[in-house]
């Protein structure tokens, strides 16, 4: 019998009837209140197994959400969690990592959450190079508010704000990240269960700001609207359209309605964080003092 990937991992029950991610979880609030169809729980279980395969002490593991439908997985979540005010994930993330640098801080979070509202601090804690975890869940809409136009919308796409199709070129989020100053960047779609989980993984072990971005169906509002179907027509869409090229230019992986979805591993550099950073300077400015000093203490 082919041993369990679940095997001999501190803190996961082996007993009969458990799911092995079950102690991942807080179980006393399931079911979640996600609609059928949607690719949060989906993305929540990748998560869930990259903190599993990555054996991260979860004492020192910190989700930190903004508001919206992804903003609920920190309270399923069965670690130190914070829901914050809309678009403040990143800088409440950011209070955390600088009062105790050996946390894992991740930001889970969507696209209106992070990049509308929240997109001037996604763009300098990257420029900063904070070492966070941010995963964005991109469904191209406002879902828990009511369907309206968001800044990672398709052109001709539409919302209950624009009913004749969005006229505003959508942010290319991954190119964003990079220029940005992110040292790690992927994307993946929901369908992408197992390469969401290694990019996960690889984020955790990458010191800096890690960015990746999941699509993700919203069938109530999105894909109705867009007479795109249902989750698993949705799903099926993911598998014909997504293209996978690791390496790829993040400014040419744009996603047009109905085009093809360019996922993949783009970005994963070395880079000085914030924190190595104010440390060299520090240092340099105390040895300064000390030479100005004549070596006196």
């Amino acid at each position: 019998m082919p041993q369990d990937e679940t095997s001999g991992v501190t803190g996961v029950s082996e007993s009969p009837g458990q799911h092995p991610l079950d102690e991942y979880l807080r179980v006393e609030r399931l079911p979640h209140i996600w609609c059928p169809g949607c690719g949060l729980g989906i993305v929540t279980g990748s998560f869930l197994r990259a903190l599993l395969k990555s054996r991260i002490d979860l004492k020192k593991v910190v989700v930190v959400s903004g508001i919206g439908c992804s903003g609920r997985a920190a309270g399923y979540v069965n670690l130190d969690s914070f829901h914050t005010t809309h678009g403040r994930p990143i800088p409440f993330a950011t209070g955390l990592h600088l009062a105790n640098p050996e946390l894992k801080v991740v930001v889970y979070s969507g696209d209106g959450d992070l990049i509308a509202i929240g997109g001037n601090h996604f763009i300098h804690a990257a420029r900063r190079n904070i070492d966070l975890k941010v995963v964005c869940v991109n469904n191209f809409i406002y879902g828990m508010t009511g369907g309206q136009v968001a800044p990672t919308t398709p052109v001709g796409a539409t919302a209950t704000t624009t009913p004749y199709g969005c006229f505003e070129r959508p942010f290319n989020l991954p190119f964003l990240a990079e220029s940005s100053g992110a040292v790690y960047v992927a994307r993946w779609t929901a369908f992408h269960v197992r390469h969401i989980a290694r990019s996960m993984v690889e984020a955790f072990n990458k010191k800096g700001f890690s960015f990746i971005e999941i699509i993700s169906p919203c069938p109530t509002l999105y894909q109705r609207r867009n007479k795109l179907g249902d989750g698993l027509d949705t799903m099926k869409i993911y598998k014909q359209k997504s293209v996978i090229k690791n390496g790829a230019s993040t400014r040419d992986v744009d996603i047009a309605f109905g085009g093809e979805i360019i996922v993949g591993k783009f970005v994963d550099i070395e880079r000085p964080t914030l924190h190595q950073t104010m440390d060299q300077q520090f240092r340099q400015v105390l040895k300064d003092r000390y030479a100005g000093a004549g070596g006196r203490g």
